[in-house]
């Protein structure tokens, strides 16, 4: 008990501001998962993304913090919004899931909790202080990210965009379907 006392003593603003992140966070996840209305499903992912983007800020990534916020709590998140309103999912299919579902569910969620504590409460999981000497200010900044993408990582940068365009191209051509043709 003590420890965790002298924790929360040496804990700087910064500190605080990241346990209280967290505590928002796992909330919000755990709305996601357990929210039976997919509107209220979809709001607490966003604001998990949210308080994810805080967690960018913190670690000096203003970048990923923006683009988070902007492409996934933005776009994707309004995309499933519209997908979900357009389904009219408004039945209950709880009645759909078997004995042997729920039960499976349960064992898996209870080995994975005995797993996350006791990954938690290994010696190695401990949290590495950071020396100032090896700590760059300019860690997370979009400068040091485009150097990086651009020389060390350029081949996976470009399988990705290619990757993306042959998904577009596919779209475009599950979606244009001439008279006569079969559907997919």
């Amino acid at each position: 008990m003590t420890e965790v006392i002298n924790f929360f003593k040496t804990l700087t603003p910064t500190g605080y501001l990241f346990l209280v992140l967290t505590a928002i966070t796992i909330f919000c996840a755990i709305g996601v998962v357990t929210a039976r209305n997919p509107i209220y499903s979809v709001l607490a992912l966003i604001a998990t993304f949210f308080c994810l983007s805080g967690h960018y800020i913190l670690l000096n990534a203003q970048f990923l913090a923006a683009v988070n916020i902007i492409v996934y709590a933005g776009a994707i998140m309004v995309l499933f919004l519209f997908t979900i309103m357009f389904l009219n999912l408004r039945k209950d299919d709880e009645e759909s899931k078997t004995n042997l579902t729920k039960m499976a569910s349960v064992i898996v969620g209870g080995l994975l909790m005995v797993m996350l504590i006791t990954i938690f409460r290994a010696k190695s999981a401990q949290v590495p202080t950071v020396n100032q000497m090896t700590f760059s200010s300019k860690t997370g900044l979009v400068e040091n990210l485009g150097n990086l993408l651009y020389s060390d990582y350029i081949l996976p940068f470009e399988l990705t965009s290619v990757l993306f365009l042959v998904a577009m191209v596919g779209a475009v051509m599950l979606g244009k379907r001439e008279a006569g043709d079969r559907h997919f």
